[in-house]
């Protein structure tokens, strides 16, 4: 249940609905497989450590997993929006949730109908 490919990733970000949290952004778009599918994005940029980088998906794709059967069915792109260098892992999971809880029930087209 996750985004693999990089056309997968770029047709989330294009469709340009986001939700904003404290440490984490989720960026959302109607997904075709009728289940919830996750990607995660980690930049070196604001988690020097590899191992810092590992942790955070491994606590994403934890979140996602406990939350998969309540989510709609969207493809998902969950990438840290700012630096988690002194962040405890409990923090990190209650923005999670928060922004995973934020998510709507189902999306509007990005084009008006004609």
């Amino acid at each position: 249940m996750r985004l693999h490919k990089t056309d997968e990733y770029s047709s989330v970000f294009a469709f340009r609905r986001v939700i904003r949290g404290r440490y984490f952004t989720l960026h959302y778009a109607s997904g075709e497989t009728g289940t919830a599918r996750l990607g995660i994005v980690v930049a070196k940029k604001l988690a020097k450590r590899a191992a810092m980088r590992n942790l955070v998906k491994r606590i994403g794709r934890d979140v996602f997993r406990h939350l998969r059967a309540e989510l709609p069915a969207h493809d998902l792109v969950l990438r840290l929006s700012a630096k988690v260098d002194d962040v405890t892992r409990r923090t990190m999971r209650e923005d999670m949730l928060e922004v995973f809880g934020r998510l709507p029930k189902t999306i509007r087209s990005a084009r008006p109908a004609p």
